[in-house]
């Protein structure tokens, strides 16, 4: 037994030192150079908008403003994925509708950023989806905000239909990616799992950024990532590095037992198809056709519960943000919040 398990040992630590070896996808030209200089600068221009925090039900929840870059059209405010702060939404995107004329509202749900991070949370006392709409609602109100369009990605999707059903009058279009509207329901196509060993076959050499720590490696985990994922747009090292940074030292990073949270909300919270077909505001739904978590069924029947619903499907596309072709996917955004004004 001693000699089974001094052999299970050496061979774990042998996968280890071939995980950490192993390179994965290789970074664009001069990233280290880069992420050495921005760390040894002052960090400016994450955080631009009016910030703030606001409260629903005494949870603190942080929200930003960031004005158009002309005459205002209307809001659009972010609701972001599992587990994920605000600060990463691609700043591409949010510039892309800035200049188009909108104010973008981007916050942290709870237990994620700089909002609240849940301490006295547990299984038996969850939050559920709905909380999560309120805290959308308690942001408008805090920026005075009537009506606007909310986008919601993932996670956020599912927020944002909340806040559709709840508050219909707050709501001047939405915009629904990469979700569902019960990824618990037991007649859809569950995780489609060989696409997730492909998945994960394709995050794993990320993984080594992580098990070695600190600044620089946690920089490159989310540049590696980016690139692995493809896409039309460049990856801006300097800006993205500006991110990871700010939020490991201004936020403490990324916080682990808000996936098991959001999870568990997703879990306590009833299905809305029920409910989606007194939904008036203009919707889009888009989906990727190779989605490993949500398979695009999910997508089919959310556009197909919806009345006013439109669908975008991407022939190939998976789960992460942002998806390889942005440039189709952005004007087909603009055109529907063009309309729904």
């Amino acid at each position: 037994m001693k000699k089974a398990a001094l052999v299970s040992a050496g061979l774990g630590l042998a996968g280890l030192a071939a995980l950490l070896a192993w390179r994965g996808p290789p970074l664009p030209p001069g990233a280290d150079e880069t992420i050495a200089r921005v760390r040894a600068a002052p960090l400016a221009g994450v955080v631009t908008g009016t910030s703030g925090f606001t409260r629903s039900g005494g949870v603190h929840i942080w929200y930003e403003s960031i004005p158009p870059t002309v005459e205002e059209k209307g809001v659009v405010l972010l609701s972001s994925s599992l587990g994920v702060g605000s600060l990463f939404w691609p700043p591409s995107f949010i510039r892309e509708l800035s200049t188009a004329g909108y104010r973008v509202v981007r916050y942290d749900h709870r237990g994620t950023g700089a909002s609240s991070w849940m301490p006295g949370w547990s299984r038996k006392q969850p939050y559920s989806l709905i909380d999560m709409g309120h805290d959308v609602v308690a942001v408008l109100d805090a920026l005075r905000i009537e009506r606007a369009h909310l986008i919601g990605l993932s996670l956020g999707g599912f927020v944002v239909q909340e806040v559709s059903i709840a508050y219909p009058e707050r709501v001047r279009s939405l915009t629904l990616m990469s979700t569902s509207a019960d990824p618990t329901d037991s007649s859809m196509p569950g995780p489609r799992a060989w696409s997730l060993i492909r998945s994960a076959a394709v995050g794993l050499p990320l993984l080594r950024y992580r098990l070695l720590g600190g600044e620089t490696n946690l920089v490159k985990e989310l540049i590696a990532g980016l690139v692995a994922q493809g896409g039309d747009e460049p990856i801006d090292v300097e800006e993205w590095t500006r991110i990871v940074l700010y939020d490991l030292r201004e936020r403490n990073g990324f916080n682990v037992r808000a996936l098991l949270q959001h999870q568990v909300a997703v879990s306590v919270t009833r299905s809305r198809y029920p409910l989606l077909g007194e939904v008036t505001a203009p919707t889009l739904v888009i989906h990727g056709t190779a989605d490993p978590f949500l398979p695009i069924e999910h997508g089919h029947r959310l556009a197909a519960a919806i009345p006013s619903a439109s669908g975008l499907w991407l022939e190939g596309t998976g789960h992460p943000f942002p998806y390889p072709h942005m440039t189709g996917v952005m004007k087909a955004i603009m055109s529907h919040l063009g309309a729904a004004a």
